[in-house]
């Protein structure tokens, strides 16, 4: 925006919404649309008279036409233009023409026919359109040509002096107050159209916001009418209600498996309060989801239109699952105090224990005393197992990983736990033949190993076979998996609901179990970028197919530098 439009706010907001607002080129054209009307109407007038008598000649005639041609011409081909503060070129091809065919006619004319109204157009238009100085300086360009007009009819043998300076006064007072008035309007006007365009840009931006914080929110959001049609929604609640962008609009009175969703918001608008209950979502060919779903209401902004209920929807699962997470985190570090709490007398217990050991005889004592050293070592390794566990959270992803062969590593491991176990006739080791690399450090990749086979032992059938550790290469390419490795078993089929919390903290099917092993598993794996999961499959065991439980650990793929054993 420039000079005057509006000359006392500021230019930097101005700048943003561009030169010339919609309001000063409607204007702008409006003005220059009457200058061309108003010449078009003086030609047809001088036109008129000119036929009627034409010994008053044609000079008036000539000087309209001029005129309409000249306001055309500028209407058809000029741009919106601010006038400036000086009389430059904007202003003399417009309310200079003006002010020059209007004086040119009142004293053409000879005083028979009043041209002063006409002064008011330009004035008015540069009060409009250009500053209150250049409103004023036209005004009082108007008012000296009409005193000079007036001056010179003191020199015809006819005429009032008098009246014609009288009316010289009257036009020129006239003129200044309409520049006055007609400035201050325009300036309001512009400020109040900036104001406009700035709120505006404001909701603009803080639309943009707010789509962008409710489509990052997990949290699922509907914003929905009394019909049941859906006017806004995010992804996350799409995904929950089974709805893909290019599903078109959502109507929950049309969706079966919305019954409860569209319940929870007609009870809303029939009690104008905020509701919140668990909905269920079925789901053809699928589990129902549980979902825990809160309304509010906006309200209607005029008696003629309706409100809208906007839905907040979380996953139970999620809910859960958060729920569960601060209370493990509770837990560990609860574990981790009396851990160390714990350590330093069970070392004297041990110590004390192999003490008393060597001084034994009795082979009932030394019964007692070697169960006492092995409930000693297990809880020994409990207070490790909680103790990893919590340094493993603290530390976060793990800076041991380093380029592992994973044959070499799990071949070595197998063989120390079959001859500790005797149990080599029950393990079967199946390898590929090329060097398979994982991103893992050896002595983690030990320990889940350990961990698996010895969940493995524990409810295998104790077959020849029937406890089978594999490792299937990795694919090609780099958006293929890392290499993975299986540890099979022929155990029963585990219950539902140990299988749901299989790899969950203190978690364990028996009483002597810690329920640390396979959590402590999934956290290192997890440190290293591995996923570890379990499955029931197939495999042959004595010649037929046989089921069990497997576990899989998928490896990220280690880059291309030196490898480690």
């Amino acid at each position: 925006m420039s000079t005057l439009w509006p000359a006392a706010l500021p230019a930097e907001p101005a700048a943003e919404l561009g030169d010339h607002p919609l309001e000063f080129e409607r204007l702008w054209r409006g003005f220059m649309t009457a200058r061309a009307t108003l010449g078009l109407v003086l030609s047809i007038f001088q036109g008129g008279i000119f036929a009627l008598i034409p010994s008053q000649g044609s000079a008036p005639l000539l000087i309209c036409l001029a005129y309409f041609a000249a306001a055309l011409t500028v209407r058809l081909t000029g741009q919106p233009q601010q006038l400036q503060q000086s009389l430059d070129s904007p202003w003399l091809r417009t309310v200079g023409v003006d002010v020059l065919a209007f004086a040119t006619l009142q004293i053409v004319q000879g005083g028979a026919i009043d041209y002063t109204p006409l002064f008011a157009l330009p004035v008015l238009m540069v009060s409009v359109l250009g500053s209150m100085r250049l409103a004023m300086a036209t005004a009082a360009s108007v008012t000296l040509l009409m005193f000079a007009h007036a001056g010179w009819l003191l020199t015809r043998p006819t005429g009032d002096a008098g009246a014609n300076f009288l009316q010289a006064a009257l036009t020129g007072a006239g003129c200044f107050a309409i520049s006055f008035i007609a400035s201050q309007l325009a300036t309001r006007l512009a400020s109040m159209e900036l104001r406009a365009q700035r709120n505006q840009l404001a909701a603009t931006e803080q639309r943009r916001v707010n789509e962008l914080v409710i489509k990052s929110l997990t949290d699922g959001v509907l914003v929905v009418d009394e019909e049941g049609k859906v006017r806004s929604t995010n992804p996350a609640a799409r995904v929950l209600l089974d709805a893909p962008e290019g599903a078109g609009e959502l109507d929950l009175r049309l969706r079966p498996g919305c019954k409860t969703l569209m319940q929870l918001i007609d009870a809303s608008f029939a009690s104008q309060s905020p509701q919140q209950a668990d909905i269920t979502i079925d789901r053809p060919g699928s589990s129902a989801r549980r979902l825990r779903a809160r309304t509010q209401l906006t309200g209607a902004q005029r008696s003629d239109t309706l409100g809208l209920c906007v839905v907040f929807m979380q996953d139970q699962r999620e809910i859960q699952a958060r729920i569960r997470s601060e209370k493990l985190a509770g837990m560990g570090r609860m574990s981790a105090a009396v851990a160390h709490e714990i350590r330093n007398p069970l070392a004297a217990i041990t110590q004390a224990n192999a003490l008393l050991t060597e001084d034994l005889s009795d082979p009932a004592q030394q019964r007692l005393a070697h169960m006492v050293g092995q409930n000693a070592q297990r809880l020994e390794n409990i207070v490790r197992d909680v103790l990893h566990l919590t340094h493993a959270g603290e530390a976060g992803a793990d800076d041991s990983a380093r380029p592992l062969d994973l044959c070499e590593s799990t071949e070595r491991t197998c063989r120390d736990w079959t001859n500790q176990h005797g149990a080599g006739g029950e393990l079967s080791v199946s390898l590929p033949q090329t060097q398979q690399t994982a991103w893992f450090d050896g002595e983690h990749l030990r320990r889940i190993l350990i961990n698996l086979l010895d969940n493995a032992h524990r409810f295998a059938s104790h077959r020849p076979g029937s406890i089978q550790v594999s490792i299937e290469a990795a694919g090609e390419g780099r958006a293929k998996p890392g290499p993975t490795l299986r540890v099979w078993s022929d155990g029963a089929v585990l219950d539902p609901s140990v299988e749901q919390h299989l790899f969950e903290p203190f978690f364990s099917s028996e009483s002597r179990s810690s329920g640390l092993g396979l959590y402590i598993c999934r956290e290192l794996c997890e440190s290293h970028g591995a996923i570890i999961s379990y499955d029931r499959s197939e495999r042959w065991l004595a010649g037929q197919i046989a089921s069990g439980n497997e576990f899989r650990v998928i490896f990220k793929l280690a880059p291309d530098i030196h490898i480690t054993s």
